[in-house]
């Protein structure tokens, strides 16, 4: 397995704003925001102490109804990490998360591979298995087959980008290659695999095959009993899950008191001081987790740039503690 944090140790990042404009997520601000706006958050973040800047996936929006708050726009990962880790200099970046089933794994794992070349072994790979039914139909895949072709896909991956650029093979029901290379090799001995979602087959594949976990759509009060759910997979699979990052998606935050407005109803969140949040924050260590997902809502660029800074200095040492 590859950890990216020591024993106790916590890491805090973002899902970056603007490269995905899904209706019901993005602030007021980010249709209007640029790509120079994108690079001074990731700065911000790296300057703050922030451990990673993440960048989600999709192909293709459809136009139906399932898909109609999720905007056509969405940065293509690679990409734009690529890009922002030529701005960046020790940040991790983290696709958050890429969609497997999408691309042969030979493709997925020349990308990735080539990142973290570039990038000086900054990379995390997020993967999953994707929701988008009309998306799959449009790539000529059977959105029924998503989750076994993602489990199978996360063993080709990690056996061509482990290959260091050696030959390698792999064979099985959805994909077969044979004394196949692929380079540049990865900075990294192993490029870490975090697994995202919160539904029963998506537990069991970061207990199976993880090396972090990005628990999409987990509340609070959940989180403990899904961690205890892996725990007794990955035992009875062999594995121990204190070798994977465990990730935790608190509230949103907002450091101090909010405008009025800001924050909708529907929305959790934290705000206050720095020690309250901290506190709130501080279940991450009862819990196990060594990953910190967090959110921060604003009114305009500037804002959201302050929360960042504010966070970094005033709360994460407090959490970290």
């Amino acid at each position: 397995m590859a950890r990216i944090t020591e024993p106790g140790q916590i890491v805090c990042g973002i899902q970056l704003p603007i490269q995905t404009l899904s209706h019901t997520l993005r602030l007021q601000w980010e249709p209007d925001a640029t790509v120079s706006d994108l690079v001074n958050i990731a700065q911000t973040a790296e300057a703050a102490g922030l451990g990673f800047i993440g960048v989600c996936d999709h192909i293709a929006i459809p136009d139906n109804d399932y898909a109609a708050h999720m905007s056509t726009t969405w940065y293509d990962p690679v990409a734009t990490l690529g890009f922002l880790g030529a701005a960046t200099n020790t940040i991790r970046l983290l696709s958050v998360v890429y969609i497997l089933p999408y691309r042969h794994p030979l493709m997925t794992a020349k990308s990735f591979t080539t990142l973290d070349h570039l990038t000086g072994g900054r990379t995390v790979m997020g993967v999953g298995a994707g929701h988008v039914e009309a998306e799959f139909e449009a790539l000529g895949l059977n959105f029924a087959d998503r989750g076994p072709m993602t489990n199978e896909a996360i063993d080709a991956v990690r056996a061509a980008m482990d290959a260091t650029g050696d030959y390698c093979r792999f064979s099985g029901e959805y994909w077969d290659f044979q004394e196949m290379a692929v380079g540049p090799a990865a900075v990294q001995d192993s490029i870490p695999i975090w697994i995202g979602g919160s539904s029963r087959p998506a537990l069991r594949r970061v207990a199976e095959r993880g090396d972090g976990w990005i628990p999409q759509g987990t509340q609070r009060a959940d989180m403990a009993g899904q961690i205890d759910y892996m725990r007794a997979h990955a035992e009875a699979a062999g594995r121990d899950l204190d070798a994977v990052d465990l990730g935790w998606m608190p509230e949103g935050i907002y450091v101090g008191d909010p405008p009025d407005g800001l924050i909708p109803d529907w929305w959790p969140h934290l705000t206050g001081s720095p020690d309250e949040i901290a506190e709130s924050l501080r279940y991450t260590h009862d819990l196990g987790t060594s990953v910190l997902h967090v959110r921060f809502r604003s009114r305009d660029l500037p804002e959201y740039l302050d929360q960042i800074a504010r966070f970094g200095a005033d709360v994460l040492p407090l959490v970290a503690d």
